[in-house]
């Protein structure tokens, strides 16, 4: 095994697959993106409904989206998917109020409609190809290792962009530098896993293919029983996620915490998050290259209902913690918390490669997302207003609950104990 480890390491598309999500992760905005949408005078209603409106999007293009990567090439959904991030990052660094805030996250809702599950499915057609399919946890998990490596790069580089740029609207700007590169990239990919199945564009074809593979696929009760299970806990991730951005601003500026003297407190939380940011990638891409080791001591399936309970358990955790202002403790539950999500990921491949038809599995990962988008588009906004009325950590606390009542129900078990 170890042997056919270096080979798959030294493969050049393998390369390929790792350096595309690596220059995807260069969203030097990700650390500051709250703080730029409250500089705006937006409040964490207001952002809660932007983030719902991104999932809106994404929810209504989502099986659209894969369909047609299955049918007329995942390359030119790729195509697509970058072209519509860099018109939102265009709109987003124009922006002053809340419709171009909006109009902004269309676009960025239908450039992750067109990326989600499509880059996996190429991944699966190569190690089909390959005759390497039975490690799909292993090439994941190295390939979101670069990705997560990527977001830490990010992180430190914006803490220099952001400090030096005119105004913080300009980190938009240096963002599209990557994607541009990431577009030029797929180019390069073979053409022979592509896998489409149609040239050229019909819509009744279209239609009745997509409305032939969703019946397919939600017969399928296990694939269905893994979908929620993993949508919903990205769902509650991606929701709270940056919600670290204003707790560690209020606790940095009510405690006076200084990283540099020289500089006023704006700067230095600007630091803090960077840094902070930076080594939550670092950690998790270890994690990410990493979690298939575990399997040698646990199934997949179960390995997602612990780290499922888990996250449950560390938002009741941060509701005592927020309260008291603990800054170290906040940031290692959220350096926890990431590490999870990131070890979660690669398990969610490896259970779902193996019950999926080959011909839907970019509308199988796609649906995954479109479940994601329907639970954020209510979770976002939700967990916003109960923090703008009752405080961040009575959120953490009312979320926690639900986590572990929810998990009772979508708890995933052996195939042929659904």
């Amino acid at each position: 095994m170890t042997e056919l480890h270096d080979i798959i390491r030294k493969d050049k598309q393998i390369w390929k697959f790792s350096f595309y999500g690596l220059f995807k992760n260069l969203r030097f905005f990700e650390p500051y993106l709250y703080i730029f949408f409250l500089s705006l005078g937006f409040s964490l209603f207001d952002i809660g409904i932007l983030f719902a409106i991104r999932e809106i999007t994404v929810y209504i293009l989502e099986v659209p989206t894969g369909v047609f990567a299955d049918n007329y090439g995942k390359k030119k959904a790729l195509y697509l998917c970058f072209s519509s991030y860099i018109v939102s990052f265009i709109v987003f660094f124009f922006t002053k109020n809340l419709i171009f805030a909006s109009l902004g996250m269309v676009f960025y809702g239908v450039g992750e409609a067109f990326r989600s599950g499509t880059h996996k499915a190429l991944i699966y057609a190569y190690l089909e190809k390959k005759g390497w399919f039975s490690q799909k946890a292993f090439v994941y998990g190295r390939t979101r290792s670069f990705s997560l490596l990527g977001s830490a790069i990010s992180s430190f580089l914006s803490i220099v962009f952001v400090l030096n740029i005119p105004a913080m609207k300009w980190i938009f700007i240096i963002t599209i530098i990557p994607y541009i590169l990431d577009f030029i990239l797929i180019t390069t990919y073979p053409d022979d896993i592509d896998e489409k199945t149609h040239t050229r564009f019909s819509l009744k074809v279209f239609i009745s293919s997509m409305v032939f593979k969703l019946k397919s696929i939600f017969r399928n009760v296990y694939v269905v029983k893994v979908l929620f299970s993993s949508s919903l806990y990205d769902g509650i991730f991606k929701t709270i996620k940056d919600y670290i951005q204003p707790v560690l601003k209020n606790i940095i500026m009510a405690g006076g915490v200084v990283v540099i003297s020289s500089l006023n407190t704006e700067s230095n939380v600007k630091i803090v998050l960077g840094v902070v940011y930076g080594l939550f990638y670092i950690a998790s891409s270890s994690v990410s290259r990493n979690v298939y080791r575990l399997l040698k001591y646990a199934e997949s399936y179960k390995l997602l209902n612990i780290l499922f309970d888990l996250m449950g358990v560390l938002f009741i955790l941060l509701f005592f913690i927020i309260k008291s202002r603990l800054l170290f403790l906040v940031i290692l539950l959220y350096f926890i918390l990431y590490l999870m999500k990131d070890a979660r990921r690669p398990l969610v491949v490896d259970v779902l490669g193996d019950v999926m038809k080959k011909e839907e599995r970019a509308t199988v990962l796609s649906l995954d997302s479109e479940i994601r988008a329907v639970f954020m588009a209510v979770f976002a906004p939700l967990f916003g207003f109960v923090s703008d009325k009752m405080g961040i950590h009575t959120a953490f606390l009312l979320s926690g609950v639900f986590i572990l009542l929810l998990n009772r129900v979508i708890c995933v078990r052996k195939p042929e104990e659904i």
